[in-house]
C-alpha cells in the first residue's frame, strides 16, 4: 500500500533501497469510512496524510449562517492535512471528513521530524510539495477576488477534471463559493445542444 507514496516521493527525490526501507517504516495505514472524520475543528492534527485511495473534503463551519465552506478536497494521490495545525501541534480551525471510504498513509509528527533528520533529502520533496499547495493556494484568492463564478467554475473543470467527476456539485458549489443552485444554472446554460 505504500508503493503510490514512494512513487510520488520520486518524481522528486530518489531514495536508496535502504532510505526507501527507513521511509516505509514510519508510515501507517488508516481506513475512513464515508463520513468518518480525519479531523475535527478544535482537535490538534496530529498526522500528515497521504490518500492512497478515496476521497475527503475539508471544510469549516460559518458561524454567521451554518454553513459548511469547502477548503479543499483530498483525492487518490493527494494530501490531507491541516499544515498550520500539524507544523505547530495547535488546534485546527477546520474539519476534514471522508466522502467515501478512503485509504490513507498516516506520520504523526514526532515521527515525521526524526524521518527528516534520518533521510535529509526528504526536505526537499516536502519543501515542493509545500510551494505546489501554496501556488494553488494564491490562484485560488486571486480567482475568488477577480473572477466571476463561471469563470471559476470553468477553470475548476479544467485544472481538476478529476475532482469535478468524484465530488457531487452541492460541494463543488460551497468550494467555488456559490449556491447549488447557482451552480446549476451555469450548468444548464453551458450544456450543449
Amino acid at each position: 500500500m505504500k508503493e503510490p507514496l514512494i512513487k510520488s516521493v520520486s518524481k522528486y527525490v530518489k531514495l536508496d533501497t535502504e532510505e526507501e526501507i527507513i521511509f516505509k517504516n514510519f508510515w501507517t495505514e488508516k481506513t475512513l469510512e464515508k463520513g468518518d472524520y480525519l479531523l475535527r475543528n478544535g482537535e490538534t492534527c496530529r498526522t500528515d496524510n497521504f490518500v492512497i485511495r478515496g476521497a475527503l473534503k475539508a471544510f469549516y463551519i460559518n458561524s454567521e449562517n451554518g454553513k459548511e465552506e469547502i477548503l479543499y478536497f483530498a483525492i487518490d494521490q493527494w494530501w490531507a492535512t491541516d499544515i498550520e495545525s500539524f507544523q505547530k501541534q495547535s488546534p485546527s480551525m477546520y474539519n476534514i471528513q471522508a466522502i467515501e471510504k478512503t485509504e490513507l498513509l498516516q506520520i504523526r509528527y514526532d515521527s515525521f521530524q526524526e524521518m527528516l533528520k534520518q533521510i535529509p533529502k526528504l526536505e526537499r520533496f516536502f519543501r515542493i510539495i509545500l510551494e505546489n499547495y501554496l501556488g494553488s493556494l494564491q490562484k485560488r484568492i486571486v480567482f475568488n477576488n477577480v473572477f466571476d463564478a463561471e469563470q471559476r467554475y470553468f477553470d475548476f473543470l479544467e485544472n481538476y477534471p478529476e475532482v469535478a467527476d468524484k465530488m457531487p456539485q452541492y460541494l463543488i458549489a460551497s468550494y467555488l463559493g456559490i449556491s447549488a443552485e447557482f451552480l446549476s444554472r451555469i450548468r444548464t446554460k453551458n450544456k450543449p445542444y
